[in-house]
């Protein structure tokens, strides 16, 4: 893996202009006074935009919104984010992405579920979450990722006691230390990974 990385970082980064403004732009609308007051249709923009992250169709949640109305609809995914971000200090933050994973809070989002709230995350801690926005999905998640790249087998929620929330944040972070420096930043490290997935996949 180490002579995959090398090849990959002498190749001129190739990224999209756009992903560090819209990015700003979505850290100060996720600020808890940004949060409040953003147009609604700011919200379900960004659930529906592949700018950074690609959080696959959100048909779930565009349907939910658009029976609820933009001004509910808004509240509730205000409701969501904020709770995720700043929710009680008690309540560490895999388990208030579980509880929104699970809809046992009574504001949560329809459809707002795991690639979206991983997508916040790593708009608003972008030195730590990678842009890999799922745990497992036939397409490719982290557990996918740790085993075609290094070799390593990750648990099924199912074969655990952790919860889905705590697997996420876990998986995260031992793939952004696997992945290791000299990347631009973590966009540029998901990518690598992502490469790296699609070259040993190609090899066999």
């Amino acid at each position: 893996m180490a002579r995959l990385k090398a090849q990959y970082l002498e190749i001129e980064p190739d990224f999209d202009a756009r992903v560090a403004a819209y990015w700003s732009k979505y850290q100060e609308v996720f600020a808890p006074d940004g949060l409040q007051t953003c147009n609604p249709q700011v919200l379900k923009d960004f659930a529906n935009s592949e700018i950074g992250a690609r959080p696959g169709n959100q048909a779930t949640f565009n349907s939910a919104w658009n029976g609820m109305g933009d001004a509910a609809a808004a509240e509730a995914t205000r409701s969501t984010i904020g709770y995720l971000l700043y929710g009680p200090g008690e309540v560490p933050l895999e388990e208030r992405l579980q509880q929104l994973l699970d809809g046992t809070k009574p504001f949560a989002m329809t459809g707002f579920k795991e690639a979206l709230l991983t997508k916040v995350l790593c708009v608003v801690y972008p030195e730590r979450f990678l842009t890999i926005l799922t745990y497992m999905t036939d397409a490719g998640g982290k557990r996918e990722i740790a085993r075609m790249v290094y070799g390593l087998e990750l648990p099924a929620p199912e074969s655990v006691s952790w919860t889905r929330g705590r697997l996420i944040l876990w998986s995260n972070d031992l793939l952004r230390g696997l992945v290791g420096d000299g990347f631009a930043n973590q966009q540029h490290s998901a990518a690598f990974l992502w490469w790296a997935k699609d070259r040993v996949e190609r090899c066999g």
